[in-house]
Parts: C-alpha cells; structure tokens; sequence
C-alpha cells in the first residue's frame, strides 16, 4: 500500500490536527436560483444606496462577531470595521459608478485594486494585510446578494490559498480541527489568531491535491501536512502562454462512409448537463456560459465562475472543452444591468464585453484559472471585426499578468470566434488572431436573410442554400485553422450532406442529438454523397 503523503510546510500555529478536508477553493454556495432564502436579482443589486445598506449589513455582522471576543479578536475586526466606514473606498467605488458601472463591479473593482498595492508591498506585515481586504470585499459582494459566507464543518482542516479572518473568528474550533494554506504568512491576522486559539496550522504547503473530506493531519510543530495515498502536489505555476501549434480536437470521433474522420462533440447550456457528460464519448464544442451566470450577482463572483468551469473541464477529463463567453445583450438580458446605457444601446456579445470590461474581467480572470483543469478553449461571440479579438486577447493578456503577481495558477487558453456574422464570415481570412472557428448558423441564418431570432419566421428555411454557400465560401478563408459548426443546423440530418460538402468535419450539437447525427454521419461519404447501398 503506497505511503501516505508528508508535504513540507511552515509553521505559523504548533500543535497536531487532524480533519476532513475542507477544500475552500471550490464555493461550496448553491446559485441564485437554486437558494429559495436568497434574495430576488433585482433587490440585490441596485444604487448607491444597495451599497450603503450592504456595508451596514457586513458592519453589523463584524460587530456581532466581536461581541464577547478577545482583545486581539477585536483589535481586527475593529480595522476591518475602519477600512469599510473609510470614505475614500466608498468614494472611489462612487465614482466608478457615476462611470455606468454597476455597483457590484464598481465595489470589486475597488477592493481588486486596494488588494493589488498590498500584494505588491515589500512589508510582509503588509502584504499580510491583503487577505483582510478580501475578506472585506467578499463579506460585502455577499451582503449584495443576499448570499452571506458560510461556515465549514467543525473538526475540519481548511485547506486554502488562504483564510479571511472573519472567517476564522466565525468557526467554532472547539471540537478540533486545522489550517492548511498554499501560501499565507506568519505575520497575517489569521496566524495570529490560530496562535492566540491553540489551532494548529501550517502555510506555504504549495498547492497540493486532495478530495474534500478525505483524513488530513497538520503538524504545527515540525511544520508539515499529511495526506492520504493518491493525493499530489500540484506543479507550480503554469506559464501564461498559449500553446503553440494548437489543435482542436475533442471526443467523439467517427468515420464517414468512405473513411474520413469526423468530430461529434455536445453543446451544453444548462449546468446540470455536466454532469451527465460522458467523456468516454464526447467532449464539449460550446458551453454557453450565460445559461450558468445569469445575475450581476454571478457575473461578479469570480470563485463561483471558476467552480462552475473547472467542473465541466474535470468531468470532461482529457476531451477538449469550448467555453464561450457570455453572450449577453439585445434579446439576451443579464439579470441587474438591464438599465445600463450599453445594454440600452442594443450591444451584444463581444461588443458588450468590450463596452463593460468589468464583466469580462472577471470571466477572463476565471476561464485563464480553470484552464489549467483541463483542455479549454475559450470562443469569442458576436465578432464582426478582427481588433475585437485582438483587444479580447490584450484584456486575457493583462489580467494573466495580474494573476501572475498573486501566484494564482492560470493558463492562457486559445481564443476562437463564433462565425454568426455574415460580415466576418466573409472576411474569415483577416482574423489572424483567431485560433480557431466555430459556425453559429442561428444568428448566421437571422441576419442573412433578415428573420427573425425565435424562428416565428416562416420563409427563414429558404435562406438554407444561402447559408451553405456561405458557410462552403467560410471554411476556404480559415487557412488550415479549425473549424467546426455548433448551431442548430449541425444538429439536424437534413443539412449533413450540404455541411460536409462544405468542408465541415466536426460537429457540436445538443446531446439528445447526438445518436441521430452520428448514425447519418456514417451512411454518407465526406463529399456529403450517400455511401453506396444507403
């Protein structure tokens, strides 16, 4: 039977612990709509004045907090307590707002760069600091949406980047338990207080695997974490770079009649699909990510996003996984930003998340940390001009270099493009920056021959031959790239014949259409011709 596993670490609390883990990376907090107690999208977002009552509420939780708690307890909570009643954050997250932010990217926006100048200080009492912050900024966003922080078992060992101290001050750590960070510091606020407690603790273990409630044992004195057999410690961190030489391939291959290979892979819009991926069989063309972050709230939590990305990308296994950013705007609201002048001016998609950087930010800063889970791609929507992409890609850029500096493990993933506008469709060769391209003949049917979006348009059918024709003129511009098609039209065994006499060879439809594709797919050969004796 293998060893268990010792990891060097650092001692910031003596004394021997041992817990099921308690894995705080990934939230363990339901969505919106999955939390009946959880306050309504439209009251939990709002003006000023959300914020004001937001900052009340965390103020309010921190001072019960104190209530009955020690003299170093306190001495904390009172800082944190200072920096949330400091006019200039609320000025500052004021003046984002008067910009047409929203107030709950205003408030991260805020707190984000507070948090940056800390990390960046030479003082490690300072940098110290920043996890306060955090935890700051994450008690308010909460009270924003009416989702407060919630506690861990008791008996517990948390295992984390690191801890918010209220966090700590809120846990009952009388019935054992320890603390376990990837990073941390001795001089931070939690340190302190693990000491003043007698909670064992270690930090700088580097990032390691393990399965929530799985037997781990801190050792505050030698300063080391024990885990079970099986478990790892993961590399450090992943460059910031795209892969060269990029490929897109995926599960799900199969053969036309007359032996080319074919990619059959699955769209996913409702999270719930996840988890009846099959990866032995399929892996993901298009998951449109605006059926998961369907709030201001979601669309702000970084953490949530990143849960909901690695979660695809780990069942998918080794099976490629296609993300496209949210498609938001027009007929496409998202909850709480409906009265923003950009949504109003009728902007959807990359133009939108180009309009409002705040939201693709924060997406950008979950997708580039998901990524190191798997084998993602990230698609692009709505693209109609090639510096979209090129300033999609400088954005992804920035906010790497930001990760970076805070040591959180991130990749950069290829960036593709959704082919829906007939105006880049024909100009396909000029996006040089795309690594890849995707067909989304819905919207591509739409514009091309004026129909309209919910199919109540009885002669949009007619436009099909003009499609194909554009789609074949498409796939000849892509030089070599790949190339594949996730609209409806690839889910239906009529239009085979025309979408492989095009050129196409890999196709995204949605799982209930899987079995019929592939068993078309088989009868014809690749020039979309039926295979003799079909």
């Amino acid at each position: 039977m293998a060893e268990p596993l010792r990891l060097k670490a650092k001692s910031a609390s003596p004394g021997i612990a041992s817990g099921p883990a308690f894995l705080a990376e990934e939230p363990k907090a339901p969505s919106a709509a999955e939390r009946p107690d959880a306050a309504p999208a439209s009251q939990a977002v709002g003006g000023y004045g959300a914020l004001e009552k937001a900052i009340d509420i965390s103020i309010g939780e921190l001072e019960h907090l104190a209530d009955g708690a020690d003299a170093e307890s306190r001495d904390i909570i009172d800082f944190q307590i200072e920096v949330l009643r400091d006019p200039s954050i609320a000025e500052a997250t004021g003046a984002r707002m008067e910009a047409d932010e929203n107030v709950v990217f205003a408030w991260v926006a805020t707190l984000d760069a507070y948090i940056g100048e800390l990390e960046a200080a030479d003082e490690e009492p300072m940098r110290a600091r920043a996890v306060d912050i955090l935890d700051i900024k994450n008690r308010v966003l909460g009270a924003l949406a009416g989702t407060p922080i919630a506690d861990f078992p008791p008996g517990s060992v948390f295992i984390g980047k690191d801890m918010e101290p209220s966090r700590f001050l809120a846990h009952d750590w009388s019935k054992g338990g320890g603390i376990a960070l990837f990073a941390g510091s001795t001089a931070g606020h939690v340190a302190l207080l693990a000491r003043a407690k007698s909670v064992p603790m270690v930090i700088g273990t580097g990032r390691f695997s393990a399965v929530d409630g799985d037997p781990v044992s801190v050792d505050g004195n030698a300063g080391a974490v024990i885990l079970q057999a099986g478990s790892m410690l993961i590399p450090p961190l992943v460059p910031a770079q795209e892969p060269a030489g990029y490929t897109q391939t995926t599960g799900g291959e199969l053969r036309t009649a007359d032996g080319v290979p074919i990619l059959l892979s699955i769209n996913i819009n409702d999270p719930a699909e996840i988890d009846a991926l099959d990866p032995a069989t399929a892996g993901v063309g298009l998951m449109r990510s605006e059926f998961s972050i369907t709030s201001v709230a979601d669309a702000a939590n970084e953490e949530r996003q990143l849960a909901i990305y690695r979660r695809v990308l780990e069942q998918a296994g080794d099976r490629a996984v296609t993300i496209r950013m949210l498609d938001i705007g027009g007929d496409k609201p998202l909850a709480g930003l409906e009265d923003l002048p950009a949504l109003a001016s009728g902007l959807r998609g990359i133009r939108l998340l180009l309009a409002r950087p705040e939201i693709a930010r924060v997406q950008a800063r979950a997708l580039l940390r998901a990524a190191v889970f798997g084998r993602l791609s990230v698609m692009l929507p709505m693209v109609t001009f090639p510096d979209e992409i090129d300033r999609m890609r400088e954005l992804f850029r920035e906010e790497a270099e930001k990760l970076g500096r805070r040591a959180l493990l991130h990749r950069m993933p290829p960036i593709g493009m959704m082919v829906e506008v007939p105006a880049a469709a024909l100009m396909l060769d000029t996006f040089a920056s795309a690594a890849f391209f995707s067909f989304g003949t819905n919207d591509l049917t739409q514009y091309l021959a004026a129909s309209a979006r919910d199919g109540s348009d009885a002669d949009a059918g007619k436009a099909t031959p003009a499609v194909l024709r554009l789609i074949a003129q498409a796939v000849k511009l892509t030089a070599g790239k790949p190339v594949s098609i996730c609209g409806d039209m690839a889910g239906n065994p009529s239009y085979l014949p025309g979408l492989l006499a095009a050129g196409l060879r890999h196709f995204s439809v949605a799982p209930a259409r899987r079995p019929a594709i592939r068993s078309a797919i088989i009868g014809l050969n690749a020039d979309g011709t039926r295979a003799a004796g079909e």
